[in-house]
């Protein structure tokens, strides 16, 4: 019996991480500061050093860097870029877009 339930349990654990997972991954990466000035290469190498820093003051670290990076590139460009990039769909201050939220003018309330 414990056997079983055991591995029930691990079942149901790798089941709710895998939905975790596939959650990330279907939303993607976040967005990047200055991507607009980059190109594709530069984008794909600054996900990896963020992926591969071991704590999330390296990330703020390698983030902080390209913020600068960015900010320069911009200057001598002469553009602007706005001073965050822009919000995800689904994440604080992110657009559900349309046709998203609580549905056709409710407000999320019974009426």
């Amino acid at each position: 019996m414990l056997k079983k339930t055991m591995r029930v349990t691990t079942l149901a654990a790798l089941t709710s991480l895998m939905v975790l997972v596939s959650g990330a991954w279907a939303q993607g990466p976040a967005p990047i500061y200055g991507s607009q000035l980059m190109t594709q290469q530069e984008r794909n190498e600054y996900q990896t050093r963020l992926r591969a820093a071991k704590t999330a003051e390296e990330r703020e670290r390698i983030m902080a860097e390209n913020h600068g990076r960015m900010e320069e590139r911009a200057r001598q460009r002469g553009v602007t870029i706005p001073d965050e990039p822009p919000a995800r769909a689904g994440r604080p201050g992110g657009s559900m877009g349309p046709g998203g939220g609580m549905g056709s003018g409710g407000g999320g309330r019974n009426r």
